[in-house]
């Protein structure tokens, strides 16, 4: 098999949110692999931050200021991007959020922040970045879908309501541009150490785990919380050449949790 098909060298690659946690390191395995890596914050504190830790991996990143539901401010992105380093590849629809509220406490205006970040952002990104794959001939989208594209829980309906919509849009965006060699796929990330889910680990007062990560880890056959760096492997395949004819897709990496279910108890 020829190694090369796995190589990013002399690709361009927008990591949306890719300050810490996921964004980071799928960023990491990608500037690894040879792509040159962009990435996005909103704020000027953040940015400073990351590139404080892009440095320190050794990765020339270029970081910008913007916010991916602004759909002028992601246009003024893209054109930035081209005019530093090139048309752009690969887009890796990272940013998102999430807001832990039962669905009748939740206003509808956090529901609508939730769903403008997580699924709209993407399709905002997406627009913006299609013309230019379509006149280089070809391009790649990865968005970091969820469990919660298959799955719903407690306290998390706007959530699962975005990232099942943007498996939807994933699967649309093959549907209408994988002609012109574009594959979009998605990551499903199972539960990720991060520091977005840090309160869910968190250590009771007796020393005991947290319920939720008692529960986690009995739901995981892989009898672990996952790590960014579990991330890397699938991010450049879906990146890669390797790829080429895996579209539509959604790569869950979740330990084998959606394979599993569960212990009698």
């Amino acid at each position: 098999m020829d190694q090369k098909m796995f190589s990013l060298e002399g690709k361009v690659a927008l990591v949306t949110g890719g300050a810490y946690g996921i964004g980071f390191a799928i960023a990491e395995a990608l500037a690894g692999a040879g792509a040159k890596i962009a990435f996005n914050c909103r704020s000027q504190e953040n940015l400073d931050r990351a590139m404080e830790d892009y440095q320190a991996k050794g990765i020339e990143a270029h970081g910008y200021i913007c916010d991916v539901t602004h759909e002028e401010d992601v246009n003024a992105l893209v054109a930035a991007i081209e005019r530093d380093l090139g048309v752009i590849d690969i887009l890796v629809n990272n940013a998102g959020i999430i807001k832990r509220i039962p669905m009748t406490e939740m206003s509808a205006e956090d529901f609508r922040q939730v769903v403008d970040i997580d699924l709209i952002g993407p399709f905002i990104c997406a627009k913006a970045v299609i013309p230019g794959m379509i006149k280089k001939g070809h391009g790649k989208i990865i968005n970091i879908c969820s469990m919660m594209s298959e799955l719903g829980r407690e306290t998390v309906s706007a959530y699962a309501a975005a990232k099942g919509g943007l498996k939807m849009l994933t699967r649309n965006i093959c549907a209408e541009y994988g002609g012109a060699n574009i594959q979009c796929n998605g990551i499903g990330p199972g539960y990720i150490a991060t520091p977005q889910t840090a309160p869910l680990r968190e250590r009771q007062s007796d020393g005991s785990r947290h319920p939720f990560d008692q529960f986690i880890i009995s739901k995981t056959p892989a009898a672990r919380w996952g790590v960014p760096e579990d991330l890397m492997g699938p991010a450049v395949f879906l990146a890669s050449d390797a790829s080429n004819f895996v579209n539509g897709h959604v790569l869950y990496v979740d330990g084998g949790i959606l394979a599993y279910i569960g212990k009698q108890p």
